[in-house]
């Protein structure tokens, strides 16, 4: 099998074949000027915390996806604007018909950061940092179905699955799976467009450009960069007004007006698969009784958080990951509406007349969220729910109360395809499913889905797993939000990614100043 499905549903080639369609691998998918070099890029993002460093393992925020995946370390793929897998580190692939052997071919002369020559030994080397019975990698659900990796030569490395995986190429530009020295694992030495030359974890990083990069004068077009940790949205707004940076990312949509009209302040907004949550650990009372998720479910008013909280730049969401933006979302699922006596009634069947529960949240967790659970409050109360909001620090959020309170505030960036997202957040026992939630039907449906060529019976299989998310699993999704960020008009770009923030996390490389 030489090709891939992206998703969209296209046949694709790898990066050779698309070479000969005219758009190389680290090209723009849209007529543009050519790039100009130089300058300084500054940009105020959230998401940095004090705990932050450079071993992939603990990347959890927007912060480190962007300066450690997008600017440090290269992946072996890429998956470009047109939502297509294209090649990284990694110039070409193929794989058995069965898509259980990966064998995918590196390219001659990269060289990492500190001068070494990238081999098949450093990709193995970092792909073995995530697995194993005691990583505590948050993609062990990634790494776990290999069953063996193997080097034929040095710029050769072959995956063996325990499974076929049509997505697998896919799977290989998570944020986490960063190519390292084998002697330097998690030390910040990658073969990415920049350099680090100061990072002060949850404040500030500064990076100069990589005079032996890789994709050459495609790409890292900035002299210098440097990530400015800003975790309040008027902050942020604030700094780019008064020309302290030249990007920020989640404007505030409160006052997106007033930004917008600002002179030479550019809003750039972008569906994607980005969504807010309050999630519910299902093996903790009184959440172990689904009658009491469904209740906490019927109890929220999307639409007033779509008003309130995202100002509209979003859609409703359904208790479930898989959005518009997907491939195989099913819009044929029923909406949940705002139902206080349908809530009532499930809290009956759980044995309850009325219900009290507390909500960690933070504007740590996400821009609004802090005002998603006040609302969530207000709605709870008509159906007999009492929510306590309980508002935490910023920092150390991911860290001290996501996963470990019974209740809180998250949020995720959505992945490329339904396989990523799903096994990286619903499958049994990995590593980031914080309701702990488990469904043997879920998870036999998840993994013979990966081998599913028949694309009706892939389409059926995806479909009946967002219903039992949202049926049964311990997820409240109310809202997918737009990517909604700002700049000044010097910089310029080419098509923009929406896999994930900041132009799937590679607006570092991929932008310039006009």
């Amino acid at each position: 099998m030489s090709g891939l499905i992206n998703r969209r549903g296209l046949l694709k080639t790898t990066s050779a074949a698309a070479l000969a369609l005219g758009a190389g691998p680290f090209a723009g998918s849209i007529a543009q000027a050519a790039p100009q070099k130089g300058g300084h890029f500054r940009a105020a993002i959230p998401g940095g915390h004090t705990g932050d460093s450079f071993d992939p393992i603990t990347f959890s925020d927007l912060f480190m996806s962007v300066l450690g995946a997008g600017a440090i370390y290269s992946r072996l793929t890429e998956v470009d604007a047109d939502g297509n897998v294209v090649g990284g580190l990694a110039e070409s692939w193929d794989a058995s018909n069965d898509a259980r052997v990966w064998t995918f071919n590196l390219r001659k002369g990269v060289e990492f950061h500190n001068g070494k020559s990238l081999s098949s030994a450093d990709v193995i080397a970092s792909v073995d940092h995530h697995r194993g019975e005691d990583s505590k990698s948050p993609i062990k659900q990634i790494v776990d179905p290999i069953e063996k990796i193997e080097s034929p030569d040095d710029h050769t490395v072959v995956f063996t699955l325990t499974g076929g995986n049509a997505d697998f190429a896919f799977l290989l530009f998570d944020y986490h799976l960063c190519i390292m020295p084998e002697d330097a694992i998690g030390e910040g030495v990658g073969t990415g467009g920049y350099v680090i030359e100061s990072f002060e974890p949850g404040v500030r990083a500064v990076a100069k450009r990589n005079p032996n990069y890789f994709k050459g004068d495609n790409r890292a077009h900035f002299d210098s960069i440097e990530l400015i940790n800003m975790t309040d949205a008027s902050a942020r707004s604030n700094a780019l007004l008064s020309g302290g940076v030249d990007f920020i990312a989640q404007a505030d949509l409160k006052t997106l007006k007033r930004l917008s009209a600002a002179p030479g302040v550019v809003i750039n907004e972008q569906p994607g698969t980005k969504h807010f949550m309050f999630q519910m650990i299902t093996t903790q009372d009184p959440y172990t009784d689904n009658n009491v998720r469904l209740a906490m479910k019927y109890a929220v008013d999307r639409q007033a958080m779509l008003d309130k909280v995202l100002v509209g730049h979003g859609l409703i969401g359904n208790d479930q990951p898989i959005g518009p933006a997907n491939r195989y979302h099913d819009p044929d699922i029923p909406q949940r509406p705002y139902d206080p006596d349908k809530a009532k009634f499930h809290l009956k069947e759980a044995g309850l007349d009325s219900l009290k529960v507390k909500l960690a949240t933070s504007d740590g967790a996400f821009a609004g969220a802090v005002d998603m659970a006040v609302l969530y409050k207000e709605a709870a109360a008509l159906a007999g729910i009492t929510v306590e909001v309980d508002r935490v620090p910023g920092d150390g959020y991911w860290s001290d109360i996501w996963r470990k309170r019974p209740l809180c505030a998250s949020y995720s960036s959505g992945r490329a395809t339904e396989d990523w997202i799903l096994s990286s957040s619903y499958l049994s026992g990995v590593p980031w499913n914080a309701t702990q939630w488990s469904n043997s039907r879920f998870d036999e449906l998840l993994i013979a889905a990966r081998t599913e060529l028949d694309e009706a019976k892939r389409r059926e299989m995806y479909g009946e797993m967002q219903r039992l998310i949202s049926d049964d699993g311990g997820v409240i999704a109310p809202l997918f939000t737009n990517h909604v960020e700002a700049h000044n008009d010097k910089l310029a770009h080419g098509q923009v990614g929406t896999v994930s923030e900041m132009d799937s996390n590679l607006l570092i490389e991929r932008w310039w100043f006009a």
